[in-house]
């Protein structure tokens, strides 16, 4: 079999954006074909007691999950398991179909490992990847749904787009997750503000018993950035998805001035506003971590920071599809390693020897 290191040289010789159509096109087919579906889920799922948890009351057999932008139509779903993640987040999707901004609008930057996405919330809308979820129930692992308001819905008119998604998608979603952090729409980041945060979590108290997360972006003052989570806690969110992507150009050289950067170079940066956000809440509310984690290491550290979930997406692109199965091996024996028999013991673990 060709070796990943060979099929990216395949796949770079694209512009990202084709190469993602293309491996969509492979992911689908191996969610369509229950033999190879099976080999590489046997090959790749690590399903290992000591990585267990229910959150939401929902069972998570591994904690690293698909962060949301990679499958935005809902159309990989049954083949995320056969890549190991242990849960997956679709969308961002909107409620009327959306094009997205104008083309080129994905970079890579390959000795960096990063990639500069300026996709818009690019999807088919709500009513389509509502169709395309309904055909993977039941589901065999948990799914996140991320929403955003549409491109053309004025700012002071977000709220119902926001909650014509809750009512849509909250009967069929694990969690939803409410993002005003990409950097990709105009002037969606001036949502993340206490009064809207306030108004957003409290509607949705009225819509769902469903758990809501808010993602949040690394480019907000850390003071700031705690403030905005603790509202959102105390007016009803169910966790924190700490980060999306960065507008701190200054990470890469040369790289464009629009758009938002993920992978290695975004790895310090949501680490720390991570740690920062989790000094605050963790035992007050689930966080979940996201950033530049490609690795066994970095996810223990942000599981060790108070994650009792993390994320990929950027890795994958520069790793290959065998990432998350070695992250999970790796999660196993650094757990081992530490004297910890489940996950849950480790979860916020550097927090408590602070308090010690």
């Amino acid at each position: 079999m060709l070796s990943y290191n060979n099929v990216k040289k395949i796949l770079f010789l694209f512009n990202p954006e084709t190469a993602h159509h293309i491996a969509e096109c492979g992911l689908k087919f191996v969610g369509k074909c229950k033999i190879a579906r099976n080999y590489y889920e046997k090959k790749n799922y690590i399903d290992e007691v000591c990585l267990h948890q229910e959150l939401f009351g929902v069972k998570f057999d591994n904690p690293v999950g698909l962060a949301a932008g990679f499958d935005k139509n809902a159309t990989m779903i049954k083949s995320m398991k056969a890549l190991g993640f242990g849960f997956t987040e679709i969308g961002t999707m909107t409620p009327m179909p959306q094009d997205g901004n104008p083309k080129p609008r994905m970079f890579r930057y390959p000795e960096y490992k990063t990639v500069q996405n300026a996709m818009g919330f690019n999807n088919l809308g709500s009513h389509k990847v509502l169709k395309n979820l309904k055909k993977v129930l039941p589901y065999s692992f948990p799914i996140g749904v991320n929403i955003g308001k549409n491109k053309i819905t004025p700012e002071e008119f977000a709220l119902s787009d926001y909650k014509s998604l809750i009512k849509k998608f909250e009967e069929f979603a694990d969690y939803l997750v409410i993002n005003i952090s990409s950097p990709n729409t105009p002037n969606l980041r001036d949502l993340q503000n206490e009064k809207f945060i306030n108004e957003l979590f409290t509607m949705a108290q009225t819509l769902t018993s469903k758990p809501i997360l808010l993602k949040i972006a690394p480019d907000m003052e850390v003071n700031q950035a705690i403030e905005l989570c603790k509202a959102a806690v105390n007016s009803g969110a169910a966790g924190i998805i700490a980060t999306n992507t960065t507008i701190d150009y200054s990470l890469v050289p040369n790289c464009k001035d629009f758009g938002g950067l993920s992978g290695e170079v975004l790895k310090e940066k949501s680490r720390e506003l991570f740690r920062a956000i989790a000094k605050e809440l963790f035992g007050k509310t689930i966080l979940i971590s996201v950033g530049g984690i490609s690795d066994a290491k970095e996810a223990y550290i942000r599981i060790k920071a108070g994650a009792s979930l993390v994320q990929a997406y950027s890795g994958m692109i520069f790793e290959g599809p065998s990432m998350v199965r070695k992250i999970n091996e790796g999660l196993v024996e650094l757990l081992a390693e530490d004297g910890y028999s489940t996950i849950s013991e480790a979860i916020g673990a550097d927090i408590k020897n602070e308090l010690l």
